[in-house]
């Protein structure tokens, strides 16, 4: 790579890490060590193409959600992340109930398998439509409409606290900037 490619790679690095990072963080379920060397590898990976990628953010995402995939079809599942119980009774008016809810999303994200992260951390924080899903994850449009209902369902068992993000109708979808506070 010559010095002008790696000035560029240096200043995307440094403008879009954090963000690419919390996308990491929503991939591997709250576990920052595992999105740190998640998004790692997706960078290392787009350094040896550098010269050659003509939309770079596009190209990364695409690695860190192709690498996810792979992971979640490893013979031998990664360990879970441990997760303390969610708190009860979390107001919607104060910034600590905000804090409460967002590591109850968290944890219940965590407890949900990689396959069904993937697809709700595409689907509702990229805010991808369901056949770009399908493109990126190598399944049917359908494949990704059972999963995210099925993700959906399982997370509000698992956190019936985060109903209040569904508005009145239990059938809605959350809104993207809904799940964009799991900051890590």
């Amino acid at each position: 790579m010559d010095a002008e490619a790696q000035d560029s790679f240096r200043k995307f690095v440094e403008s879009r890490s954090s963000a690419l990072l919390k996308t990491a963080v929503l991939l591997s379920g709250g576990d920052r060590h595992a999105a740190e060397d998640l998004l790692q590898g997706a960078l290392v990976r787009a350094a040896g193409r550098w010269q050659r990628i003509d939309e770079p953010e596009a190209y990364v995402r695409r690695i860190l959600y192709r690498q996810q995939v792979s992971r979640w079809r490893l013979k031998w599942p990664r360990r879970e992340l441990a997760v303390a119980e969610p708190p009860e009774g979390a107001r919607a008016d104060d910034a600590a109930s905000a804090a409460e809810l967002r590591i109850v999303l968290r944890g219940a994200l965590a407890k949900l398998t990689a396959r069904q992260r993937t697809v709700l951390v595409l689907r509702y924080f990229e805010d991808l439509p369901e056949a770009e899903v399908a493109r990126l994850l190598g399944c049917t449009v359908g494949t990704v409409r059972s999963t995210t209902h099925r993700s959906l369902a399982r997370l509000r068992s698992l956190a019936p606290e985060l109903a209040r993000l569904d508005g009145p109708d239990t059938g809605a979808r959350p809104q993207s900037t809904d799940l964009s506070p799991m900051e890590a």
